[in-house]
C-alpha cells in the first residue's frame, strides 16, 4: 500500500477542523497530520509538517486564507492547496486560484466529494465546486487589462491544453500523447506564459471555455 496522504487542517472553528478529522481518520489512504486554528498557525505549521495536501478556509483570523495560501506557495511551490469555503460567491475565490489553490469545495458538500477532492489535488489536478467554476469562468470572461498572447499555441501545446481540460494530471497527459512527463510540464508552463494564466486550473478553465476537447 501506498503512503497515506498527509493532511493539515487549517479553519478557525473547532468543530469544523474535529469533524473533518473525524471524517477522515476513516480513510486509510489519508492520515491528518495536525490541525491549524488561524492563517498564522497554517502557514507556520504547513512549513515545519510539509503536508501532501492543506485543506484551508478563506475566513480565518489573525490572517485570512488568501495570505496564508499566498505564503505557503511562495515558501513551498509544490504545495497543493484545497479550500473548504462556506461561500461560493467569496471575493478571495479568484485570487486564491492565481496565489496557487488547486481546489475549492463548499463545506456544505456530502463527503465523498472532499475526499475525491482531496485525492485529486494530492494528484496534482484541479478540482472546482460547479458553482465556484461558474464564477473563475466569469472573471476570466472579464480580465482587467487583457493582453494577447505573445505567441500562439504551438500543435503540441493546443494537445496538452486539450488533455488538461480534462483535469488529466502531467502524467496521465504524458501516456495519452507517448511523451515524458517532463515534456508535459514543460509544454504546460509554457501554456501559461502564453495564455498569461497563473496555474493549471486557469488553464483548464480557459480551455473548456473556449470549447477545446481532445480528439477522438
Amino acid at each position: 500500500m501506498s503512503n497515506p496522504i498527509r493532511v493539515l487542517i487549517a479553519d478557525d472553528h473547532p468543530i469544523v477542523r474535529e469533524g473533518l478529522e473525524a471524517v477522515l481518520s476513516l480513510q486509510p489512504d489519508i492520515e491528518v497530520l495536525d490541525q491549524a486554528h488561524d492563517g498564522i498557525e497554517a502557514v507556520q505549521k504547513s512549513l515545519e509538517l510539509c503536508p501532501d495536501v492543506v485543506i484551508i478556509d478563506l475566513k480565518m483570523p489573525q490572517k485570512d486564507g488568501l495570505a496564508a495560501i499566498t505564503e505557503i506557495c511562495a515558501a513551498q511551490p509544490q504545495a497543493r492547496i484545497l479550500v473548504l469555503t462556506s461561500f461560493a460567491d467569496d471575493d478571495g475565490v479568484f485570487a486564491a486560484i492565481k496565489a496557487g489553490a488547486l481546489g475549492f469545495v463548499l463545506k456544505d458538500s456530502p463527503t465523498e466529494q472532499l475526499l475525491h477532492a482531496i485525492r485529486a489535488v494530492h494528484r496534482g489536478e484541479s478540482v472546482l465546486h460547479p458553482v465556484i467554476a461558474r464564477k473563475v469562468l466569469q472573471e476570466l470572461k472579464r480580465p482587467p487589462n487583457p493582453q494577447p498572447a505573445m505567441e500562439p499555441l504551438t500543435p503540441r501545446e493546443v494537445e496538452v491544453l486539450q488533455w488538461l481540460a480534462q483535469g488529466l494530471s502531467n502524467r496521465e497527459i504524458a501516456a495519452q500523447l507517448d511523451i515524458a512527463p517532463r515534456t508535459v510540464s514543460t509544454h504546460v508552463r509554457n501554456i501559461l506564459e502564453k495564455l498569461q494564466l497563473a496555474n493549471r486550473t486557469q488553464a483548464a478553465l480557459y480551455a473548456r471555455e473556449v470549447g477545446f476537447k481532445p480528439a477522438e
